[in-house]
């Protein structure tokens, strides 16, 4: 109990900011500080992509997700194929077939039904793809100029098959870290449309379901994979010291060996973003046994949704909780979770 104390130090953040939804350290303290204290219960404290709980035939894995993302439309996808890949990706994320997903609109008065429509269309366009049905939800609508169009709220349950324990807890030292393919993608996309900028190259968000990649690795190495993470909020950097946090592991990750696209390095360097630290809704993280690596890469690798994957780095006994990063050349840097917000309304 609070006893009406609120847990956060309102004296330094008496207002949420947009930095506490951003996926870093200020993300994590309102998650673990505030609602993890309200709500706090044993299924909660795994501070998982989602929730495993238990059911009389076996494991359930639920999750829910709300989706801001401006501008609603953006180059590879929009708020409804959005809603549901980034939905199904946290329920597979626990380890589970996604099954089915609720969708929750709020929706603006005056909001154009020809853009809801299309809205629609590319949720029901990507829960076809993903394999899912969306078999319940919501529909609200609130006075002009107080919702910013539409907001989407997308609540997914999967089941997860035996033998199959993930947890970031898992992660141990010797673990090899395996991303599967180029990050950055759907931040830079985003940010070339809000901002009007133009590139050589169009670039195009890697919003997708990632759940035939897990089902792949789970299918051929249940026991050997002992954590999955999406990279979404925060990108790369955010996700592995979450883990890194949670395992009391450390964390050393090869510059040299992380895809990366050409034209989204060079947008980095325009903008002035670090890419790991760059949201990514089409990816997946896995930490692996150090035996099964090179295979659990290869078996990515022959799936198009694979096709870049890489072994990029590894879980060591040296400073637990904390993620270092060997650069190019040869020198070492740590790769901490940002107090701040690079790209606000991403997803």
């Amino acid at each position: 109990m609070f006893g009406g104390a609120c847990p956060l130090p309102l004296s330094d953040y008496p207002t949420v900011q947009l930095a506490h939804g951003g996926g870093g350290r200020l993300s994590q303290i309102l998650v673990e500080q505030l609602f993890g204290k309200a709500f706090s219960n044993p299924t909660l404290e795994e501070y998982h992509d989602g929730a495993i709980l238990e059911a009389a035939d076996g494991r359930l894995a639920f999750s829910t997700d709300s989706f801001v993302v401006r501008p609603l439309f953006f180059p590879g996808g929009s708020i409804g194929s959005l809603a549901v890949h980034g939905t199904v990706n946290d329920v597979a994320m626990c380890g589970a077939r996604p099954l089915a997903l609720s969708a929750g609109y709020i929706l603006e008065e005056g909001f154009p039904m020809a853009d809801l429509w299309r809205i629609v269309e590319a949720m029901r366009d990507a829960a076809i793809a993903a394999g899912v049905s969306i078999v319940t939800g919501d529909t609200k609508v609130v006075d002009r100029g107080k919702g910013d169009g539409v907001y989407i709220n997308t609540t997914g349950i999967g089941v997860i098959r035996p033998g199959v324990e993930i947890s970031p807890r898992r992660a141990r030292p010797g673990d090899r870290i395996l991303l599967s393919g180029r990050i950055a993608e759907h931040g830079i996309a985003i940010m070339s449309v809000r901002e009007g900028l133009e590139f050589e190259t169009r670039l195009v968000s890697d919003s997708v379901a990632v759940s035939p990649l897990v089902d792949a690795l789970l299918t051929r190495y249940p026991e050997q994979t002992h954590v999955l993470r999406d990279p979404t909020r925060g990108g790369v950097a955010s996700a592995l010291n979450e883990i890194a946090s949670q395992a009391r592991a450390g964390m050393r990750i090869e510059e040299g060996s992380i895809p990366l696209a050409e034209e989204v390095r060079g947008a980095c360097e325009i903008l002035g973003f670090d890419p790991l630290y760059v949201a990514n809704e089409g990816k997946c993280l896995a930490i692996v046994a150090p035996e099964i690596a090179a295979a659990a890469v290869e078996i990515w690798r022959a799936h198009p949704l694979g096709r870049e994957a890489a072994d990029i780095g590894e879980v060591v006994e040296e400073h637990p909780g904390r993620v270092f990063l060997r650069s190019t050349i040869g020198g070492m840097r740590v790769v901490d979770m940002l107090s701040g917000e690079q790209l606000p309304r991403i997803c």
